[in-house]
């Protein structure tokens, strides 16, 4: 009956039981339990172990069987190493005893509910034996596609992202990565809900969240997860929050909004957990054509792209849709509330007819900090943020507000540097700041940061070629204590000191 390979060791098996009905068992699961000489099965000091339940009617009077009994499971322990030093004494324990089998020729099946590799207990034996024995892991039906099934609901769709997580995550860890997915599954629940219920709540997600107990199992029960009752939820339960396409019952209700939303300088890795909720629930995308392209296309939902020199009009478009019941992002490069959408957006709803719209402004990555972090620490200290474009000021106003930050000893980020109509800013800006400030201060100029044609350099003032900046760039020029050093890999960083002398 048994196994053995080429050094008379037995084979050891990690097998996939299900969720929990016998004849969710695959076929293969089956065969091995037949071939195996040892069936080994973890479970709690009661000696009741689910695994063993599931496979029952498979094992026969002369399987030798090896209870793996765990020292702890929620209480507490007086061991010198605590739950985890508990933990691992037991692993190697177990891994020792199924060690001797395998030394013995025997084959051994590692019983395991769901899935082996899959949040189970089999995968710390597999760590501690797999190098040193033949081993295969049958896969099971995991009891994410338990609970999906018996919702009866689509999990994902199309290029939709489902996110699985453990209810023991940290209350604004769960809340943040709720709030970032499209769909997701929270598992070992028990203890966790109320954590887990508040991180849905602060999410957004709650209205559309589903509760699934036992899938499969004897005592089985669905429902609506805000429904619940805390103290009836088992370890065995799973929080889901289904697919969207198609499902308008998962959309959020309620009265037409307008959220201003910052992509920060470039693409997806720059948006926020709280932005990517933001749009993943707005009915219409407003905003620069050039950042609606940022963000992914979503069914259902309407875009309005638009040239970027037509702000107000915009932000007035957006207002109109909220007023009329509708949920609208208004999507800004950068941060909204930096040369960005959300003073547009503010100024019309401060207009007697909107200020019954609600407007929320969410924060992103700024051009600024994207740059600085690209080339170090330039403002480590003091720094103001000054715009080079004269279209909506007089460049009087910007010269004097040059020279006065530059009086000041501050580091300088200008923004809007430079564009096809506006060729003669940066020169100017470069021969003002030369009358106060030394030729070899420290300039940054980044391009495109974060985007697939990212520049980021380190001049001088005295070196800086106003030709060479555009309006996808942003300068950074440093104070007299901004310093530039070499690193050992031949790059250089630039960073300005917190101390000032």
């Amino acid at each position: 009956m048994s196994t053995a390979n080429s050094t008379g060791a037995g084979k050891l098996y990690g097998v996939g039981l299900g969720p929990g009905d016998p004849s969710l068992m695959t076929l293969r699961a089956v065969e091995v339990i037949a071939e195996a000489d040892v069936v080994a099965y973890h479970s709690a000091r009661h000696g009741r172990s689910i695994a063993r339940s599931i496979a029952a009617k498979h094992l026969r009077a002369d399987h030798v069987e090896e209870p793996l009994v765990y020292p702890v499971t929620t209480e507490t322990t007086d061991h010198p190493g605590g739950y985890q030093g508990a933990m691992e004494e037991f692993y190697e324990a177990s891994a020792a005893r199924l060690a001797a089998h395998l030394d013995a020729g025997r084959t051994v099946a590692v019983l395991a509910e769901g899935d082996p590799l899959f949040y189970g207990s089999y995968m710390h034996m597999h760590k501690r034996l797999a190098d040193r024995y033949e081993a295969e892991v049958i896969p099971g039906v995991t009891s994410v596609s338990a609970a999906a099934a018996r919702l009866g609901t689509p999990l994902v769709e199309g290029e939709e992202v489902l996110t699985i997580l453990p209810g023991t995550l940290p209350e604004e860890e769960l809340t943040a990565r709720l709030a970032a997915t499209d769909s997701a599954v929270v598992m070992k629940l028990g203890r966790t809900f109320p954590a887990v219920r508040r991180a849905m709540e602060g999410s957004g997600r709650l209205a559309e969240a589903r509760y699934v107990e036992r899938a499969t199992m004897a005592g089985e029960r669905t429902g609506v997860l805000a429904d619940t009752d805390p103290d009836s939820v088992p370890y065995f339960a799973v929080a889901v929050v289904p697919s969207r396409v198609g499902n308008p019952g998962s959309v959020p209700s309620g009265p037409g909004e307008v959220v201003v939303v910052g992509t920060g300088p470039a693409g997806p890795l720059w948006l926020t957990p709280q932005t990517r909720r933001a749009l993943a629930d707005a009915e219409v995308l407003v905003g620069y054509t050039t950042y609606l392209d940022r963000v992914p296309v979503k069914p259902g939902q309407v875009r309005h792209g638009s040239d970027n020199k037509v702000e107000s009009e915009r932000a007035e478009f957006a207002l109109d849709l909220a007023r009329r019941g509708k949920r609208v992002a208004v999507v800004s490069g950068g941060d909204p509330g930096v040369f960005a959408m959300a003073t547009a957006v503010l100024e019309v709803a401060g207009q007697a007819e909107y200020k019954d719209v609600p407007v929320r402004v969410l924060p992103g990555v700024t051009a600024a900090n994207a740059a600085a972090a690209a080339a170090g620490a330039p403002l480590g200290h003091d720094y103001a943020t000054i715009s080079l474009s004269d279209r909506l000021k007089p460049w009087e106003v910007i010269a004097e507000r040059l020279r006065s930050a530059a009086q000041a000893d501050l580091v300088l980020a200008l923004y809007n540097p430079g564009s096809r109509s506006r060729t003669w800013q940066v020169a100017q800006a470069r021969e003002l700041l030369l009358e106060l400030r030394p030729p070899l201060t420290p300039v940054v100029v980044a391009r495109d940061v974060g985007g697939p044609e990212q520049s980021v350099r380190i001049v001088t003032l005295g070196e800086l070629v106003p030709e060479e900046v555009d309006m996808r760039t942003i300068l950074l020029i440093g104070s007299s204590q901004t310093q530039v050093t070499e690193r050992a890999d031949g790059s250089r960083v630039t960073w300005t000191p917190r101390r000032y002398p």
